[in-house]
């Protein structure tokens, strides 16, 4: 029953793969293939015309880059093959890494229905999190890849401490958990708290610590080594990301509660094995998510996967082990009705595959309808063009080619994101006179204005396009 259940939300997933709704970071994904796809050895800025490096650029995207410049094939195509292989791996990794934590037929499956329903009465949407819904419209950016090589890192690194590999695997694990990190770093940072509680929940004799001292020394040297962006200057993006993770820590309840029912497991867990890792997992993820809350540094709240997975792994895990018939089944129910309850929480992800006028009413409500394009901007707008647009459409304009003058997402490595801000705050202002605007479009080479609120018309720009929701394409002079 789970394995069926399972095989038809992956049914589900991969039909919304086919249709690629576009909510959220989509756009900066699609840019940065656009960048590697063109100059693949000097991208520049994803966003805007500026030679900057970005943590975008990981070796995940540079494959994906390659691909699209060898074949030809739109990033639009290239982010579905990526979404498909990422769902592959997440599912193989979950796979693995449930296998050396209970031998059970079902366990793999009912793991895998554990991470994608239970969570809470409020669909959460955010990279890294392996919700349904959020899955759904993350599943072709790095981060899905990423979480499934965590999976198989971890796994790879139980059967290492258990069978006494040799100095090969070690390398092969520093060089691997590098490659996450540089990925997607919040992923790597959950993947980096899996791999400490395993090695302490092993306990590895004195033997194995040159091994991994040699694997961490080897990672620590991909990841100064990589040419695209300083890693370790990431250590220093401070203000710009807290004001954005605040919200990772608003109605944590209605989010995430239903994986209570997993910390009890783990409690259970803990109290008849003292080497289970998931219990030091999540008390590690539950450290670093707290102290994030404490100090205000509201990004660490990104670590909350590391809070939440090893409870619904406890949670499925609990539901199979054996004791006395009407105990098992008690916990099967107990588990069965959460996913339930989880399953309708995140029924609107069925809107993302199916004509949203087929689902019921109810199912309706709950459903988030996906942003626009700007495809219909193509025609005119070419690869490279710079066009002034507000933060909304400046987080999918670039995805065709163009650069806006400020981008739409925070930017570490850009120095003067603030200026840009402002003057494009200050474009689309009122009472701007003409001859501000003129002199911003010299400065920034700006050669196109998307408007979407009719403040432009009539301030010496020629419209050549109609978009929807009243946007209007003009032609710098």
């Amino acid at each position: 029953m789970a394995r069926a259940v399972a095989g038809l939300l992956l049914v589900l997933l991969v039909l919304v793969i086919a249709r690629l709704p576009w909510i959220g970071d989509l756009g900066m994904h699609a840019a940065t293939l656009q960048r590697l796809r063109h100059s693949p050895l000097d991208p520049g800025n994803p966003l805007v015309d500026a030679d900057t490096p970005s943590p975008y650029y990981s070796p995940w995207m540079l494959l994906l880059g390659t691909v699209a410049r060898l074949t030809g094939l739109s990033v639009f195509v290239v982010l579905r093959l990526a979404a498909l292989a990422g769902l592959a791996l997440l599912v193989t990794g979950v796979r693995r890494y449930v296998r050396t934590l209970d031998a059970h037929r079902a366990a793999p499956a009912l793991a895998l229905l554990a991470l994608l329903l239970l969570w809470g009465t409020t669909p959460f949407l955010w990279s890294g999190f392996p919700g349904l819904t959020s899955l759904a419209l993350t599943v072709s950016y790095p981060s899905t890849l990423t979480l499934g090589l965590a999976f198989h890192f971890w796994a790879w690194l139980t059967g290492a401490l258990r069978g006494g590999a040799g100095w090969g695997t070690w390398l092969g694990l520093g060089a691997l958990w590098a490659v996450i990190l540089l990925c997607h770093q919040f992923s790597g940072v959950v993947a980096s708290l899996g791999a400490c509680a395993t090695v302490a929940a092993a306990r590895p004799g004195r033997a194995v610590w040159p091994r991994a001292a040699a694997g961490l020394l080897l990672g620590a040297v991909v990841l100064g080594a990589w040419p695209y962006y300083d890693f370790f200057a990431l250590f220093g993006a401070g203000a710009g990301l807290e004001s954005v993770h605040r919200v990772l820590y608003d109605d944590p309840a209605a989010r995430f509660g239903l994986v209570l029912l997993g910390a009890a497991a783990l409690v259970a867990r803990w109290r008849r094995d003292r080497r289970d890792p998931l219990a030091p997992f999540f008390l590690l993820g539950l450290l670093v998510v707290a102290a994030g809350w404490l100090s205000g540094h509201y990004s660490w709240g990104r670590a909350l996967p590391a809070v939440v997975i090893p409870a619904q792994l406890a949670a499925a895990l609990e539901a199979v082990r054996a004791g006395r018939r009407g105990v098992r089944a008690a916990r099967t129910a107990l588990l069965a009705g959460a996913l339930a309850v989880g399953a309708w929480a995140q029924a609107g992800t069925l809107g993302y595959a199916v004509p949203h006028g087929a689902l019921p009413q109810a199912v309706r409500d709950g459903h988030r309808p996906p942003w626009t394009g700007y495809h219909w901007i193509t025609p005119w707008v070419g690869y490279g063009d710079v066009v002034m647009a507000e933060t909304g459409p400046a987080r999918r304009i670039p995805a065709y080619g163009p650069y806006t003058v400020a981008p739409g997402y925070p930017d570490f490595f850009l120095p003067d994101e603030e200026r840009r801000t402002a003057v494009t705050r200050e474009y689309f202002a009122a009472g701007t006179p003409q001859g501000v605007r003129r002199d911003i479009e010299r400065e920034y080479g700006v050669r196109w204005v998307l408007d979407r609120t009719g403040a432009l018309d009539g301030a010496g720009l020629r419209a050549v396009a109609r978009g929807p929701e009243g946007q209007v394409l003009y032609e710098v002079p």
